[in-house]
């Protein structure tokens, strides 16, 4: 924390303080937790932060017509767009995507699936939990004859679009037919199909519906102890839980913690630790705000997450970057120049 502050305080001058409520909106996927920062963050410093969890799609296009101070997105936006909206993209958070089931007597972690029968599943090709494709990666386990449900988003999601791109790596079938997509286009034909608003309308959805199948983020299953698949990981040698430590090994195996690169995937990347739907979710400000005043309040709650965030993500169903990747995320607050001139301070 000390080396974090030091590059903090070289990155930022300091000004004048604003008391402006922090307004954010978009990706659902850490909603929780940027709520719980909310709270925390107003506790510390009497400063109300309020974010609204209405989709990355949304986050995108409130934060480009400056309706509020950060847009959430669990999608990177390209440099070219980064530049063309004048906007600044900082990761916050390492979550993942888990297929979770509801299906009488299986529990947590008992039902194992590779990428490409999750994919054939999502496609509507699979009809009942004791299909052969199943039950040969389940030698042991008791399935049903239960039709199977798929549950997804209605909404444009980052959730919908990691899930999907992770089904296109897997599977040339699905790669085909449906393509990554923040809305994908989901087969209706084979199995029964439902649809759900934001990570809690699916899980919902989810609980409500014997044999159905969907993706809800880590921290949705810890909370609700929902019945999370156990996936093949990325080197195709054995299966893994999600957990807060196979997330941080995707991490640890990508080129975000190797070369600095913040939007590379931590997808099915070639590590027998690591869980293959590994999300980054990110942050994105105004990099070029008319007036020192009016970027103040959300640099310095974003300063604040960095310095004392992580004790709000304990059993989250997130985990924290380590302290090098931390440490870029701050300097790069810096990189903030209002067009008055006018600098922006840190508390």
């Amino acid at each position: 924390m000390r080396l974090l502050h030091a590059v903090l305080m070289a990155g930022l001058l300091v000004g004048g303080v604003s008391h402006a409520q922090v307004r954010g909106a978009g990706a659902t996927f850490p909603s929780n937790v940027y709520q719980a920062w909310g709270q925390g963050y107003e506790a510390a410093t009497g400063k109300s932060v309020v974010y609204s969890p209405t989709g990355s799609g949304d986050g995108h296009k409130k934060i480009i017509a400056r309706e509020v101070d950060f847009g959430g997105s669990d999608v990177a936006m390209s440099e070219a767009d980064l530049t063309k909206h004048r906007l600044l993209q900082l990761p916050t958070l390492v979550g993942g995507m888990v297929p979770v089931v509801n299906i009488k007597g299986v529990g947590a972690n008992a039902l194992k699936l590779n990428g490409e029968v999750l994919a054939d599943i999502f496609l509507g090709k699979v009809l009942y939990w004791n299909d052969k494709a199943i039950t040969a990666l389940n030698p042991g386990l008791a399935l049903p004859k239960t039709p199977i449900v798929r549950v997804v988003r209605s909404d444009k999601s980052g959730s919908s679009e990691g899930f999907s791109r992770y089904l296109a790596l897997r599977s040339a079938a699905f790669n085909d037919a449906v393509g990554a997509s923040s809305l994908p286009n989901w087969p209706a034909q084979g199995s029964a199909l439902e649809k759900g608003d934001g990570n809690d309308g699916v899980v919902k959805l989810l609980q409500q519906t014997p044999g159905s199948i969907t993706y809800a983020s880590f921290d949705r299953v810890v909370q609700q102890r929902l019945s999370s698949v156990s996936l093949r990981n990325g080197t195709d040698t054995a299966y893994v839980k999600a957990s807060e430590a196979s997330l941080r090994a995707a991490v640890l195996a990508s080129g975000m913690y190797k070369t600095g690169n913040e939007a590379t995937s931590l997808m099915n990347l070639p590590s027998p630790d690591a869980w293959p739907i590994t999300l980054t979710t990110f942050i994105l400000i105004d990099a070029e705000p008319k007036t020192a005043a009016s970027a103040q309040a959300v640099v310095q709650f974003l300063y604040w997450t960095q310095l004392s965030g992580d004790r709000f993500l304990k059993d989250s169903g997130f985990t924290p970057f380590p302290s090098a990747i931390q440490a870029r995320f701050a300097a790069r607050l810096g990189s903030v120049r209002p067009k008055d001139g006018g600098s922006v301070s840190l508390r």
